[in-house]
């Protein structure tokens, strides 16, 4: 099959809900990607965070080979081996007390929403069910996470949304204690506001909110979908602000490349959720967990700070650029956004570098770069090349 005949069939059998570039991606090996023509592309994507451990990594491969032969599938009213080691795992590593696993980034925060609302309900009955966000967040694409994100712009077409939503301004705590109408349950936040355009939190905001929630008792609940498992450069952002939240999501990064999500909880709330008020058929696959568990074990302390070592390599080279189209970048590890100044669109930016062999991301109005968090020097330094050559 060639590129016109990929895109064909896309589009006599696809909803085309995407607005892809003009792109077809055929195999990968580390952050290295070639096209259906043998085209070769430097990845700063990973597959919007997901591929967090490379394309064709060995390890992982033989990981999901050896559980597929052993138990694809089973249902969770049975224990299998690979979801109980991944919990233990993120347990040990984060200081959390016990994880929930199921499939995508917005299914888990779908899951701290309701943990967030029956803490609350359980102990104070109805009444006090209002969860509050922050303007400019994005947290899903279901209802209920639609609801959560704070932007207009995807507050459209799916009415009518959900109730029990109020909206607070970033590193403004008094933004948020202005919502606060006696009938808040939980805070929920992203620490790197991803799709908004990679904009990390104050720490001394975060701190006034963990203070603020734990005198009100509501749920500090924290979207690490994206800025989870090592992006960040540490296992979760959270680790990096100081903070114990009462709930954490995750997905993209955590199985490599499988659909995997979940969310830890600590002590306070281990029972809140039981026996019938949450599940999920394909939660804790056990090869999407045998996955996630090498993932893991990749991404241990020194791969962690080897990460904070590129993050910090990848921005220093962007801001000497000093590019007509393009300004600073900000961000936390390898989750790096870079300013695209005025008179510039990002998506046409991005767009001319995938055109010359470099695959980026936009966020909000500013690029974004989510490269493997196994990419090598050498495949920064040649991606680095072509952004700067292209950006002349």
């Amino acid at each position: 099959m060639n590129h016109q005949e990929l895109k064909a069939l896309d589009s006599a059998h696809t909803l085309q809900t995407y607005g892809r570039f003009d792109v077809d991606i055929d195999h990968g090996q580390g952050a290295t990607l070639w096209d259906l023509s043998g085209r070769k592309y430097i990845d700063f994507t990973s597959g919007i965070g997901v591929c967090s451990v490379g394309y064709g990594n060995p390890r992982w491969a033989k990981a999901i080979y050896d559980q597929a032969l052993k138990l694809g599938h089973i249902s969770n009213l049975f224990y299998s081996q690979p979801y109980a080691r991944l919990a233990d795992t993120l347990c040990t590593r984060t200081g959390m007390a016990a994880a929930f696993f199921g499939n995508s980034g917005a299914e888990a925060n779908e899951g701290l929403i309701k943990l967030g609302r029956k803490y609350s309900f359980d102990k104070y009955g109805q009444g006090r069910s209002t969860i509050i966000t922050l303007n400019n967040s994005f947290h899903g694409r279901t209802i209920t996470t639609l609801t959560a994100t704070g932007q207009d712009v995807f507050h459209q077409y799916f009415f009518p949304f959900m109730e029990g939503f109020r909206y607070a301004d970033a590193n403004d705590i008094d933004s948020v204690k202005a919502q606060d109408q006696g009938d808040v349950c939980a805070v929920l936040l992203e620490l790197v506001q991803g799709e908004g355009g990679v904009l990390p939190m104050e720490r001394s905001f975060v701190a006034e909110l963990a203070r603020l929630c734990a005198e009100k008792d509501w749920l500090l609940l924290v979207d690490e979908v994206q800025t989870g498992v090592g992006r960040t450069g540490s296992l979760f952002a959270f680790q990096q602000y100081g903070i114990q939240p009462d709930g954490v999501s995750f997905a993209k990064g955590i199985a490599g490349g499988l659909p995997m999500g979940g969310f830890l909880v600590n002590e306070k709330c281990r029972g809140v959720l039981g026996p019938g008020t949450h599940a999920s058929t394909f939660g804790g696959n056990p090869v999407c967990s045998a996955a996630a568990c090498t993932v893991l074990d990749i991404l241990d302390e020194q791969m962690l700070g080897e990460v904070q070592e590129k993050g910090a390599y990848l921005r220093g080279r962007i801001d000497a650029m000093e590019k007509k189209s393009i300004g600073k970048s900000r961000g936390l590890g390898l989750m790096v956004g870079v300013e695209v100044k005025e008179g510039y669109i990002n998506k046409q930016l991005a767009a001319k570098l995938i055109d010359a062999g470099l695959l980026v991301l936009t966020a909000g109005p500013a690029l974004r770069l989510l490269p493997p968090l196994t990419i090598t020097k050498e495949e920064l330094d040649e991606g680095l090349a072509i952004m700067e050559k292209t950006l002349e």
